[in-house]
């Protein structure tokens, strides 16, 4: 079985680019010919709506960028339809060859933690996704099934260390024994990492660190030479290509940068808007 670090160094290889594009499907920010005769209080029109942009989507990304990254709230909040929608996603995602990591940011204690693991790492789970991102403020046990499934099946784990939002400090800052709560976190998730090294050397846990966040960005890649970084927060939250450079080792590896607005709805963008905006 495929290591889920070696698929994502190889993929990225393959498609020349870190890019991970994130399926954050808005109704309101949909092109007009996919929403304008969709009744917004419908959630089955609405999902029908987000199937059909998602998937040509991926259709359009599929030869340039490594992976997907649906963020489930999007879907659930349509209740089943949604949940359908972005079942049909995942699967049109891996059928065009892309790694699929779930935004879920799922999380609890023994067995439900270990149930959030079956349903969604790997193909053969009813998820079908290759990676999920997890919350650790649970503690040791509620990470060790995500490991242990991941590790069966050759899927991924993103945990949270320092996220994109304003006010992530609240927690991740506070300070104990001379170092803040995120660093904690990552000698955790690097040591972890380096117990599920593959071929190319890089674990399959792996964590989330926000670009909003340059400088302990480039912090945390020196302390988790082994892990895999997930970079939200480029683009429409306001981190920079220069600010994302830190994520990466030596080798121009190591790090997965997610950009969902700019790229999804960039039709509305101002210096694509005439070109590529509704009336196209």
């Amino acid at each position: 079985m495929k290591h889920f670090g070696d698929c994502l160094y190889e993929a990225l290889d393959r498609a020349g680019t870190p890019v991970l594009v994130g399926l954050d499907p808005r109704l309101t920010s949909l092109p007009a010919a996919l929403r304008q005769d969709v009744d917004a209080s419908d959630p089955n029109a609405v999902a029908s709506a987000f199937t059909k942009f998602c998937c040509e989507v991926i259709d359009v990304v599929a030869s340039l960028v490594p992976a997907v990254k649906p963020q489930a709230a999007f879907f659930e909040q349509l209740g089943p339809a949604g949940m359908q929608a972005l079942a049909e996603t995942v699967a049109h995602a891996r059928k065009r060859g892309l790694l699929v990591i779930m935004d879920g940011k799922r999380n609890d204690i023994g067995s439900t933690a270990a149930a959030y693991a079956d349903a969604y790492l790997g193909a053969e789970s009813v998820w079908g996704a290759d990676a999920l991102t997890v919350s650790p403020y649970l503690g040791d046990d509620s990470l060790v099934p995500f490991f242990e499934v991941a590790k069966q099946r050759g899927g991924g784990v993103f945990v949270l260390v320092k996220t994109s939002n304003p006010g992530g400090g609240l927690f991740q800052d506070l300070v104990s024994d001379s170092r803040s709560l995120y660093q904690h976190v990552a000698d955790y998730v690097e040591a972890r990492a380096n117990e599920s090294l593959g071929e190319h050397g890089y674990g399959f846990v792996g964590a989330v660190v926000g670009a909003t966040y340059p400088e302990q960005l480039g912090e945390l890649r020196s302390t988790m030479a082994r892990t895999w970084i997930l970079v939200p927060g480029f683009g429409a939250q306001g981190g920079t290509a220069k600010d994302v450079a830190a994520a990466f080792d030596e080798q121009g590896q190591g790090a997965i940068v997610n950009s969902s607005r700019a790229i999804i709805f960039a039709h509305a963008r101002p210096e694509f808007k005439d070109a590529f905006g509704d009336a196209q």
